[in-house]
């Protein structure tokens, strides 16, 4: 289960350093494979690969009617691998898809990692608030 949220910086390859925390559970769930992809809320999906291969059957299993969906998904998904450094290399076309530069977010969202440009996050965020809790979570407590 993956949660908490992680402020990094890409290199300038476009290589970004996983958290020990996380580098460590990846290594013993996927043997540091993973899969990226975009989202269109304007971010990334990181998956390990078993997980990824999962979501991926289901996608390629969507009617025609969901092809541009299936583009979306399965047409930006890159699969890659922890370097020795515990490290992974985004590749440009997935960086320029969402604006990655240099100071980025890793959430994580339990079975999987989202990875955003730190400042859209942060606006992101804020509109979030700013339009108040949906009805959905009208009965959600701590």
């Amino acid at each position: 289960m993956f949660q908490g949220a992680s402020a990094i910086n890409l290199d300038a390859k476009g290589r970004m350093s996983i958290p020990a925390k996380h580098r460590d559970a990846l290594a013993v769930q996927c043997e540091g494979r993973v899969t990226l992809t975009r989202h269109p809320h304007g971010c990334l999906l990181f998956f390990p690969r078993p997980t990824w291969e999962s979501h991926r059957e289901q996608i390629a299993a969507w009617p025609m009617s969901a092809r541009a969906w299936q583009r979306v998904f399965l047409g930006n998904a890159s699969d890659v691998e922890l370097d020795s450094a515990g490290r992974i290399l985004i590749a440009p076309e997935l960086r320029a898809a969402v604006g990655l530069e240099r100071d980025v977010m890793l959430l994580g969202m339990g079975s999987h990692f989202e990875i955003w440009d730190a400042a859209k996050l942060a606006e992101n965020e804020s509109e979030a608030v700013a339009a108040g809790m949906p009805d959905v979570l009208s009965n959600f407590s701590f």
